[in-house]
């Protein structure tokens, strides 16, 4: 039976931080899903002794080994010739893979294919070819002194359905009788200590598990079981809705959705409109909303006006405000935001103005001081938030505040606490 696991990540420009690992990360979350434990991660670049080292390795560590990278066309590509030394095999033409690769190509226009891919089809003798719907690299599993090894191309957006697709259901198959079942909560609005004194005692560690995992800005609950199929998936289902009573309000959505897909589905469920208007945030929150597919039917527009005289000729903003208030005060977000409903004639619309840092802050609004408002048919509602962080962290944090604002309003639920997002 698979217990461990070793992941294996290939490419000079891994191991020289020219791209992140993300591959590894997501292969172990999908790992810890059915209950396999990794045991190491390792990352190296394209040199033959090198990836052999780390193959060798890899098998010492695990009862598998997955690997991602390394079976493209071109001459660094050196992970199947490694799997075939390491396995003491040859490497053999595999025909379905070398006619779906020419294929691939022709409806693309490219006939005749060029002639190194040929080398994407060349395949460890005795391994199973794993199809690969996205690209030209087959991905391929095989087994090795009662060890296994999958090997997948690098590319996320390959990889992932491959591994969804081929690699999943055979590794429970590999399993077993007892499955491992999850659930996950995704949280915003409360740190991860606050929300771990708030679920304690909710899941008894004997019937279920649970974990945390800040991925800022919000913070993700993740609930295991594991049993026979029937009994964990009883027992899930409980654990579950208990757990997600306990969270309540911090609670935005289960699985992998995000805030923009959360309040994008209260807005349309509610038959609102939006509009934004941007300063601090610079278009950031209208990217986000226009990240989800469909968001046409409630997303009407965005203003970002930057500098004060865009605030007053785009949004109406008044002089006076702005004299009086500055740009960086409620008074002037709320402007921006009633500018914003007019000019789109939307139901809801909301507005940002802050100091993203890192100069411009005073001992009153130091760096991090952001100001929302949000306008609707019930009049205006501001609040200003402290915020902390580079930057990039200011914005980001402020669409996410922003995001759950107009969410919240939706939903009918009651604002954060402003203090909930300082520093702790």
């Amino acid at each position: 039976m698979i217990r461990r696991a070793a992941i294996l990540s290939t490419g000079d420009e891994l191991v020289t931080g020219r791209i992140a690992d993300t591959n590894a990360q997501w292969i172990a979350d999908r790992l810890f899903e059915v209950g396999i434990e990794v045991v190491c991660v390792l990352v190296v670049g394209d040199f033959p002794d090198r990836l052999e080292w780390a193959w060798r390795q890899a098998l010492e560590r695990a009862d598998l080994v997955i690997s991602t990278g390394g079976i493209g066309p071109t001459a660094d590509d050196l992970t199947t010739e490694t799997v075939a030394r390491v396995l003491g095999v040859g490497l053999a033409l595999d025909e379905p893979s070398a006619a779906a690769m020419r294929q691939f190509f022709a409806t693309r226009g490219v006939d005749p294919m060029p002639a190194n891919n040929l080398k994407q089809a060349m395949i460890p003798c005795g391994a199973v070819v794993l199809p690969n719907p996205l690209g030209t690299a087959p991905g391929y599993r095989a087994t090795y002194d009662g060890r296994h090894l999958v090997v997948l191309p690098g590319v996320p957006r390959e990889m992932k359905p491959m591994f969804e697709g081929s690699v999943l259901p055979w590794l429970r198959e590999q399993r077993g009788g007892e499955v491992y079942l999850a659930r996950t909560f995704q949280t915003f609005g409360i740190s991860e200590s606050a929300l771990d004194e708030l679920v304690a005692g909710v899941v008894d560690p004997q019937a279920g598990r649970l974990s945390f995992r800040a991925s800022f800005p919000e913070i993700s609950v993740r609930l295991v079981v594991h049993g026979p199929p029937e009994e964990a998936d009883a027992r899930l289902a409980v654990l579950g809705e208990r757990l997600h009573a306990r969270l309540g309000e911090y609670c935005y959505g289960e699985g992998a959705l995000t805030m923009e897909e959360a309040t994008g589905r209260a807005l349309r469920e509610h038959g609102l409109t939006l509009a934004l208007a941007e300063s601090c945030t610079g278009g950031l929150i209208a990217h986000r909303v226009t990240n989800v597919p469909g968001s046409s039917a409630y997303f009407l527009g965005s203003i970002a006006a930057y500098a004060n005289a865009a605030k007053q000729a785009l949004l109406g903003v008044p002089a006076d405000v702005l004299a009086t208030h500055g740009a960086v005060s409620e008074a002037t977000a709320c402007a921006m935001a009633l500018g914003a409903r007019r000019a789109f004639d939307s139901a809801l619309a909301l507005a940002t103005t802050g100091i993203a840092g890192p100069t411009g802050g005073t001992p009153d609004k130091p760096v991090g001081t952001v100001c929302f408002a949000l306008a609707s048919a019930d009049g205006v509602r501001s609040v200003t938030y402290r915020l902390w962080g580079t930057r990039e962290w200011v914005k980001l944090l402020a669409s996410q505040v922003a995001l759950d604002m107009i969410r919240r309003h939706a939903l009918g639920l009651p604002p954060h606490d402003p203090a909930l997002f300082r520093r702790r």
